[in-house]
């Protein structure tokens, strides 16, 4: 697979993807966006991995980062729907399931220390915490 670098990230970002060690891209397609494939999702799953996208927004990391896109879609193994993820982001040339997640007053956005990898941690959390609602 020969990976993408459309455009740059901070540095300590590029450094947090190398050490994460799965593989990533830098892609723009109307905005700003990371791919990161082979992330792990969860058990429970129809996936045991897939590629997650997130939107780099105008003014990161100043800006926050919110929500996450999946592709191919995850859905329960159990059956039970996955709240707030019907809508879909065409990117790349797929079609990404938009899970709306967002931070909360209790957990917001901390300007000059949230960043990518504060979001690829929350990513991992959601997957996880969809199970224990």
């Amino acid at each position: 697979m020969s990976l993408r670098r459309q455009f740059e990230l901070p540095l300590a970002d590029q450094e947090f993807l190398r050490l994460y060690g799965l593989p990533w891209e830098t892609v723009i397609e109307g905005s700003q966006w990371v791919l990161v494939h082979d992330f792990p999702t969860h058990t429970g799953y129809n996936r045991e991995r897939a590629s997650i996208a997130i939107r780099i927004e105008t003014g990161y990391p100043l800006a926050a980062l919110d929500m996450v896109y999946v592709f191919p879609a995850l859905a329960r193994l159990d059956g039970k729907p996955i709240p707030q993820t019907s809508a879909v982001q065409q990117l790349d040339g797929k079609s990404w399931q938009r899970w709306s997640r967002h931070r909360t007053a209790e957990n917001p956005w901390r300007p000059g220390e949230d960043c990518l990898e504060h979001h690829i941690f929350l990513i991992e959390d959601w997957f996880t915490r969809e199970f224990n609602r």
